[in-house]
């Protein structure tokens, strides 16, 4: 057993003590058993969170009226949850009520996937009712009981499956897949928040093409908003083959399949963080100049590194061609750059404004922009005295 099962066994041991079950479940589980990074872990008992208020000195209340609340130890924070059952659910997302039980395989019933229904205790034996190991094993997802049920207990569930598509290249069990077709219409229900959340983790995971191919058979892609929601950006994006790309390489690929004139405002349905859509609305500029001419030291420097790299991955897809040598020359070149930022141009406007004993106006932005793009060219050294000679030798100032 490693880290952060480590860290988390005295909440275990001392749930035990105290005559309780307590058990890991969930991802962490999983993960473990997929031989993945493991970053939180979650606990599972059969105490219910009066019992744990009992024995643990500090905790937090986080979701109590559902049985979770977090426990403090040595400065750090693990959640507990009950073992619960829950009954009918009215919104597709949350149920009437809960339970608490005292059986573990009562709430193992309960969660979405096989895979994510095997629980561990604290000697790393297993207790697997439904088989997630044999899903693992066979790379394949499938829900826990009927997939119908799931799927309208939860309708973001839909999306989660299509997520663990992407991230772990498995395929989704005949009746699971039957029933995201079926229930696809349920997405609508949810908080488009929560939506977000699975669509940033699928376009981050190696085997966005599949999970793109889920959203086109299943129809689930046309309760998506704007961009994904279109047929000919999810088609166009897997003729491109997008495997390679990262979360923000595919959303600036889609802006840019999709030919839309509101580019922040497509971005603003998904509600993006408003720094993320001004980057990435500026990146498609750069793209749409990158796609008339190549870069010059000017637009590279205006771009930045990061945004240069961005767009030029992209580019280099849309030419159907791999990225790894035309990036290592955006690297190579800004590195070459006599500047790369505007405070390391070697004059300031105050400079320029005492040269020319002249009051304020564009015209400093104006010529500011010039001495930079002269800078870049090589035109002229980057020294104080050299950019003043220089701009009277072309009459300038």
């Amino acid at each position: 057993m490693k880290e952060p099962f480590l860290s988390a066994l005295p909440i275990i041991e001392d749930i035990q003590e105290a005559g309780y079950e307590a058990y890991f479940v969930g991802g962490s589980v999983r993960d473990f058993l997929l031989g993945k990074d493991i970053h939180d872990v979650d606990i599972a008992t059969s105490a219910t969170p009066a019992e744990l208020k009992a024995i643990f000195p500090k905790t937090v209340d986080v979701g109590i009226a559902h049985g979770t609340i977090i426990v403090i130890r040595n400065g750090q924070g693990f959640e507990v949850t009950t073992y619960r059952t829950e009954t009918e659910y009215k919104d597709y997302r949350r149920p009437e009520s809960v339970s608490f039980v005292r059986q573990l395989t009562e709430d193992l019933k309960r969660r979405d996937f096989t895979m994510n229904a095997i629980a561990m205790d604290k000697n790393g034996s297993l207790v697997d009712p439904f088989d997630g190991q044999k899903a693992l094993k066979d790379k394949v997802i499938e829900t826990v009981g009927s997939a119908d049920e799931r799927f309208q207990e939860d309708a973001l569930r839909l999306m989660r499956a299509v997520r663990f598509v992407s991230q772990l290249g498995f395929r989704l069990e005949p009746e699971t897949e039957k029933a995201i077709e079926v229930h696809a219409h349920l997405l609508q229900h949810i908080a488009l928040e929560r939506v977000m959340s699975e669509m940033v983790k699928m376009l981050d995971g190696p085997h966005k093409a599949e999970a793109f191919q889920i959203l086109l058979k299943s129809g689930l892609y046309q309760y998506l908003p704007s961009l994904f929601s279109e047929r000919d950006v999810l088609l166009t994006s897997l003729d491109y083959g997008v495997s390679t790309l990262n979360e923000n390489q595919m959303w600036l690929l889609a802006l840019h399949f999709s030919n839309t004139a509101d580019s922040a405002g497509q971005l603003k349905k998904w509600k993006l963080p408003a720094k993320k859509i001004k980057a990435l609305v500026r990146a498609l500029d750069f793209l749409k100049q990158r796609i008339d001419h190549d870069w010059t030291a000017y637009h590279l420097f205006t771009a930045g590194r990061d945004s240069a790299v961005l767009v030029e991955t992209v580019y280099q897809v849309i030419q159907h061609r791999p990225a790894d040598s035309f990036v290592k020359r955006i690297n190579d070149n800004f590195d070459k750059l006599a500047i790369k930022a505007r405070d390391q141009l070697a004059v300031t406007g105050d400079d320029l404004l005492i040269w020319a004993d002249a009051p304020g106006g564009p015209w400093v932005k104006e010529l500011l922009e010039s001495i930079i793009k002269a800078v870049l060219d090589g035109a002229v050294a980057n020294d104080k005295q050299e950019i003043r000679r220089w701009i009277k030798t072309c009459g300038l100032l």
